[in-house]
């Protein structure tokens, strides 16, 4: 197909404008609602058409220059051109709508926002090298995009970014991949490829230490936790709030970020996690914390489930983006919990768990929309509901 003009509608989870042509719906990035645009319109597959942005006709006065010079190439980023007020609105908007569109959940109640500084906020970030160079992919490409900085990843990572460019671009041509983590004191690496040694030398000569020490809790390599270094306690206020009580569970627990807060409120808690690497930094975290009325389980999430036979007064689930899934709904169902709290980084798969919690007799109490990816498509949910 060749260059035609657009109407942006709106924009969609994922990043993506969504505009219409003869009929037809067309996704493309960077675009803004309102907006008339020149976009290279090709077939993705099936009757999915995707657009190339070639030029912007009538601007939204929402939009703004881009921060980044790396932005329309690299593939980290998808709102850098609006402001960030306008990302907010956006994503509570698209929230509403995954909810509808994918679970039916027609949600009248207050959604509440919680923001924090926009810019520098990343601690993990994920690069390649390959061609004497290192940076970030494109979107959807392994063309590598070259970056001596990224302004969205934290003074430290920044600093790393520098120091790793210089180096490679002396060293000889060879591929790998590279995840840093940092407390800002200390730098994490996981290296997954080989690598020459020389490389290997400047990354320990960085304050590297593993483990490292975050928030008070020890994170190994392997173990997940969240990226966003300052809306962390924010979420597990939120997550967590002023509940107490007799018994908690926390599921896809990790190192343990709600489960010690947890142990301060309940008289008894259980933490299940099926990654050897974040077990141990559990076990470990609780052990340091002199955590007594915990117990700890490595298992899945519905393995463990499967075997409750007593209520908690409260269970807290953190699942990865594929969600809770119908096996964990299903006993979660079962065993009703008069609360239970979903931490979700992914709207559509939130949408589908809570159509079966909501028909298996759950409600919706609050709900809070965390902006822990501040200028991508991203964000996090967290779901308080009550059984009724």
């Amino acid at each position: 197909m060749s260059e035609t003009e657009l109407k942006i509608e709106k924009l969609v989870y994922g990043g993506d404008g969504l505009a219409r042509m003869d009929g037809q719906v067309v996704l493309l990035p960077f675009v803004l609602p309102g907006e008339t645009v020149r976009a290279d319109v090709a077939r993705a597959k099936n009757d999915l058409l995707r657009g190339k942005l070639m030029g912007v006709e009538q601007a939204a006065a929402e939009r703004i220059e881009p921060r980044c010079p790396y932005f329309l190439r690299c593939g980290g980023c998808h709102y850098q051109h609006a402001g960030y007020e306008f990302q907010l609105e956006q994503k509570r908007a698209i929230l509403l709508e995954v909810l509808r569109r994918t679970g039916g959940i027609e949600y009248g109640g207050e959604i509440a926002m919680a923001a924090g500084e926009p810019w520098g906020y990343r601690n993990r970030i994920q690069l390649h090298v390959a061609g004497g160079k290192i940076g970030y992919f494109e979107a959807g490409s392994h063309a590598l995009v070259a970056i001596e900085e990224c302004p969205i990843a934290s003074p430290k990572l920044n600093e790393c970014i520098g120091v790793l460019a210089s180096a490679v671009a002396g060293m000889r041509p060879f591929e790998a991949t590279l995840e840093l983590f940092t407390n800002e004191r200390e730098v994490q690496f996981n290296l997954r490829d080989r690598a020459p040694q020389a490389f290997v030398s400047v990354l320990r000569g960085m304050g590297v230490s593993t483990p490292i020490e975050y928030g008070g809790l020890r994170v190994s390599r392997d173990t997940f936790f969240q990226v966003n270094r300052f809306l962390t306690e924010r979420l597990v206020e939120v997550a967590v709030g002023d509940s107490q009580g007799r018994r908690a569970m926390d599921l896809y627990a990790g190192a343990g970020l709600f489960t010690l807060p947890l142990a301060k409120r309940f008289e008894q808690v259980t933490a299940v996690d099926d990654s050897v690497s974040a077990f141990r930094d559990l076990e470990h975290n609780a052990s340091a914390a002199t955590v007594m009325n915990l117990a700890t389980f490595q298992a899945t999430a519905e393995a463990h489930l499967l075997a409750v036979t007593e209520v908690p007064d409260l269970v807290i689930a953190d699942p990865p983006r594929t969600g809770l899934g119908k096996v964990a709904v299903k006993e979660l169902v079962r065993i009703r919990a008069p609360r239970l709290t979903i931490v979700s980084c992914d709207p559509a798969t939130l949408a589908r768990d809570l159509k079966m919690l909501l028909a298996g007799g759950y409600g919706i109490a609050a709900m809070t929309l965390i902006d822990l990816f501040p200028q991508t498509a991203h964000f996090e949910t967290v779901v308080q509901l009550a059984c009724q």
